[in-house]
């Protein structure tokens, strides 16, 4: 369209990359009426859908031979092996590998405990030391045996240590990093003590979370030739650096076991002839003069505030009190499975004599 001029009417003309072009083509009043309908997934082709829609397409025109491409990815087949472990889930040998979240590893603290540690030939990364930490005996045989196993041997500032350590742990200028606790299974302990002909000792715990109460109890049931602690999998703390630190070494010779289910592996021990033996405050058995000390036992061990759980409760072949003054209220968990793996421990003494 021109004006009386004989030239282009303003606003007429749209710029374009291939320069000026008159008129809007119909694409004004096309954007009005919306855009067209969404073609189906199978009908485009860089969805996966149309994708696989030609793949099947290209597997009938062969003939039905074999299986099409997305059927073979499907079912695992074909998959291009993934760099630095990709997202498979299996290393190169094929075995399951689960991905790691973080570092794993658990950080044993103290003199006692690290050199307990490497006495026991737990395996262990590596060996952290304060500057100008003073050296008695035990850290000149820390060293030693760091040495002779090839432990890398770190000198850190102490602010580092105490970082490393954690806030409330007391590391006595050394460290060691060392993977996470393997638990043993409770029957396998339970068969090795009969195998070995002795009679067995062991300590259940039901509801302990305080890890210095774990480690105390460990250092116990070591002090009064226990076999074993057995922890049960949920609602329980398990082997952590407070734990280590609390037992004093005694976790690297005092295996620990894991139960899916408490009261099932409390049963499990009842059917192999041991004695259940469970402690509570209000118990009809006292602790003096055990009349089955001699036998198997395991004691069981409720937490603090709550005590046993009822399951575990009705599961026990006796309740044991420990006689208190009326004015203590309860004795702390760790405390009351010391006095009671002593009083076992003599009873067993004197009928040996």
């Amino acid at each position: 369209m021109k004006n009386s001029g004989g030239k282009p009417r303003a606003g007429a003309v749209r710029k374009s990359r291939k320069g000026p072009q008159v008129g809007s083509g119909g694409q004004g009043r096309q954007a009005l009426e919306g855009k067209k309908p969404t073609p189906k997934a199978e009908d485009r082709p860089y969805h996966p859908a149309g994708k696989a829609k030609a793949a099947r397409e290209r597997y009938a025109a062969a003939g039905g031979k074999g299986k099409p491409a997305q059927q073979r990815r499907d079912d695992g087949y074909g998959r291009a092996p993934s760099r630095a472990g990709g997202d498979t889930g299996r290393g190169a040998s094929g075995a399951s590998r689960r991905p790691k979240s973080g570092d794993e590893t658990e950080v044993v603290t103290g003199r006692n405990s690290v050199l307990e540690a490497l006495r026991a030939n737990i395996p262990t990364t590596a060996l952290y030391i304060a500057a100008r930490v003073e050296v008695d005996e035990r850290v000149k045989e820390i060293l030693t045996i760091a040495t002779g196993k090839g432990i890398p041997i770190l000198e850190v500032m102490r602010p580092e240590l105490d970082r490393l350590a954690g806030r409330d742990s007391v590391h006595q200028g050394v460290a060691l990093k060392v993977p996470p606790y393997e638990y043993a299974h409770p029957v396998d302990l339970l068969e090795l003590t009969l195998r070995k002909g002795q009679t067995p000792l062991f300590v259940a715990l039901d509801g302990i979370t305080d890890p210095r109460n774990l480690g105390a109890i460990i250092r116990s049931t070591a002090a009064f030739g226990g076999h074993g602690v057995i922890i049960p999998q949920r609602r329980s703390v398990g082997m952590t650096a407070s734990a280590w630190k609390t037992s004093a070494g005694a976790a690297a010779r005092t295996p620990v076991a894991m139960a899916a289910n408490l009261t099932q592996t409390l049963k499990t021990f009842k059917e192999a002839g041991v004695f259940v033996l469970g402690l509570d405050g209000g118990g009809d058995v006292q602790l003096p003069g055990l009349s089955f000390a001699d036998r198997p036992v395991v004691v069981v061990v409720g937490s603090e505030g709550k005590g046993l759980s009822r399951l575990v409760t009705d599961t026990c072949d006796a309740i044991v009190s420990i006689p208190i003054t009326a004015t203590t209220e309860s004795l702390n968990a760790g405390i009351a499975t010391s006095v009671t793996l002593y009083e076992i421990a003599k009873l067993r003494a004197e009928a040996k004599k």
